[in-house]
């Protein structure tokens, strides 16, 4: 029995290492790990928003710019690029496990998820489901990340799964700091996005509130 009990404490152990390693932050740069902490659990409550802005893209074979229109509702996204590389107007929304891609004049586009959407019927290769959390200024919490703070303990650059995004600017909204202007370097891609506008929501809250 007291054998049982140890393989299972070291099964427990074990698993308990690996979630950790893959959420491990590595923080360097000008701020402190406190602050960025607790400004992280500010942000990460943030479970909606509706932006407007521009996008920027450059890829090997093409390149161009557009408006972008955001809408999050929790889980569920209405992401809308008009103008991009001449492709005119796309759309992606859905959720996990639930994607839709409609381009026009070409189609409407279905698939388990945004990433294998756009690599097929854009050619892009977007982390889709990271831009959840990089375009709040956090790191997405499935996988490594190597983070530099500046000097108000907020993200200035962070590498993730390939990727580089550099924050250059934030703006103040509704109490909450969050990115202005980002820049997404990943292979055969950039991406710059400047937001316009920020419409934060806390939509979990609320609706916990409606229900009480």
């Amino acid at each position: 029995m007291r054998l049982r009990h140890l393989i299972g404490a070291a099964a427990l152990a074990l698993l308990a290492g690996c979630s950790s390693f893959g959420t491990h932050e590595a923080l360097e740069g000008q701020g402190n790990a406190t602050a960025w902490n607790a400004h992280k659990a500010r942000i990460a409550t943030l479970d909606g928003w509706q932006i407007d802005g521009k996008v920027g893209i450059r890829a090997p074979k093409d390149s161009g710019s557009g408006t972008l229109f955001w809408l999050q509702r929790q889980d569920y996204y209405d992401i809308r690029l008009s103008g991009p590389l001449g492709r005119g107007a796309a759309r992606l929304t859905g959720r996990e496990g639930a994607v839709t891609l409609e381009v026009a004049g070409q189609g409407r586009y279905e698939a388990a998820s945004p990433e294998e959407l756009l690599e097929q019927q854009m050619g892009w290769r977007l982390p889709v489901s990271h831009l959840l959390w990089w375009i709040r200024g956090l790191p997405a919490p499935d996988s490594k990340s190597r983070l530099t703070l500046d000097s108000d303990s907020r993200l200035a650059k962070l590498q993730q799964d390939g990727w580089e995004v550099e924050y250059t600017r934030y703006s103040e909204q509704n109490g909450y700091w969050l990115p202005e202007r980002l820049k997404l370097h990943g292979q055969d891609l950039d991406v710059t996005l400047v937001v316009k506008t920020w419409q934060p929501r806390q939509l979990g809250q609320a609706s916990q509130a409606s229900q009480q």
